[in-house]
């Protein structure tokens, strides 16, 4: 199933941008049931519209989503919806009428089918029809980047001047390395970037790992959801046979083309990033986000000072 999405705004773009959406989202079931996990909501914006927000921020406006089964909503997020918006305008809702225009108008939106859940890797390369011969981008949906901590900026910057693929590092506890890839590193010298004030400087990549045991991890840099990769990908990716969990791994991908010489740079990230894969960490998220709005922020600060003021009160009473 290819979907090609009009009334995107007209830009000229250097990169295309492939965004995986066909997980199953189990850690959020029984929502997920019917609801597609890149659809639920940071306050009042699914996840996966932030993402499409930041790649066209970055300059980014072609956009590839890899679904699966049950994602046909996805689609229809991001398509024109012509009876609410006349209900809207009919009603003189402004506000809520460009938000819903807005979804509709962010980007040029493409789609494609992976047929079953074989992995990021398998992911990436359903879109190789898609990007051809090109660099692309890869973002995941479940790394939210503050959109005042860009961070595919320095990574596009680095591509252009090294070549070869970047990936986005963090630094993570080291009893948490287990749930990342994780990555050896060399210096890669003096190499000035963008937005310095959220990275920490670019490094070679020497060797990578998939969720590796605390003691088995090279460092504690951990990939998260943001690469730029070079299409030499793709003819890593048809040598890679499946990993961990029986799937086809970006990391083990990557991990081959670092061993044959060719160019694998991190971009070490320290700005905000909210990983709503995970549920405590989603709640997190929407918590943040609702306390910086203007318009939720102060009603809702004051709220939840008491509420948590009377619940440790509680807590202490119970105890």
């Amino acid at each position: 199933m290819k979907t090609y999405r009009k009334n995107a705004n007209d830009r000229s773009n250097a990169y295309k941008v492939v965004i995986p959406a066909a997980g199953l989202g189990t850690r959020f079931l029984p929502a997920t049931k019917a609801i597609p996990k890149e659809l639920l909501p940071i306050v009042d914006t699914p996840a996966l519209q932030y993402i499409v927000e930041e790649a066209v921020d970055a300059g980014l406006g072609e956009v590839l989503v890899i679904v699966g089964r049950g994602k046909e909503a996805i689609i229809d997020h991001f398509d024109r919806s012509p009876e609410l918006e006349a209900v809207l305008e009919a009603k003189g809702d402004a506000g809520r009428l460009e938000a819903v225009l807005r979804s509709a108008e962010l980007a040029d939106v493409h789609y494609i089918r992976q047929g079953a859940p074989r992995g990021l890797g398998h992911a990436v390369a359903c879109a190789r029809p898609y990007v051809g011969g090109e660099t692309f981008a890869v973002m995941l949906g479940d790394d939210l980047i503050d959109a005042r901590d860009p961070l595919l900026d320095p990574m596009l910057e680095v591509q252009q001047k090294l070549g070869g693929c970047v990936v986005a590092l963090m630094e993570v506890p080291q009893d948490q390395v287990s749930m990342y890839g994780c990555a050896a590193i060399e210096p890669a010298g003096d190499i000035a970037v963008a937005n310095p004030e959220a990275t920490s400087g670019v490094v070679r990549i020497t060797d990578l790992v998939e969720k590796p045991a605390a003691q088995d991890a090279p460092s504690n840099l951990a990939i998260i959801g943001r690469y730029v990769l070079s299409p030499e990908i793709f003819d890593a990716l048809d040598r890679t046979p499946p990993g961990r969990g029986d799937e086809v791994q970006l990391t083990d991908a990557m991990k081959l083309l670092a061993a044959e010489g060719h160019p694998v740079h991190g971009v070490v990230f320290t700005g905000r990033r909210y990983d709503t894969g995970d549920r405590g960490d989603y709640l997190r998220a929407v918590v943040r986000l609702a306390a910086e709005r203007p318009d939720l922020g102060p009603s809702f600060v004051e709220w939840l000072e008491e509420f948590l003021a009377d619940f440790k009160q509680g807590a202490v009473i119970k105890s």
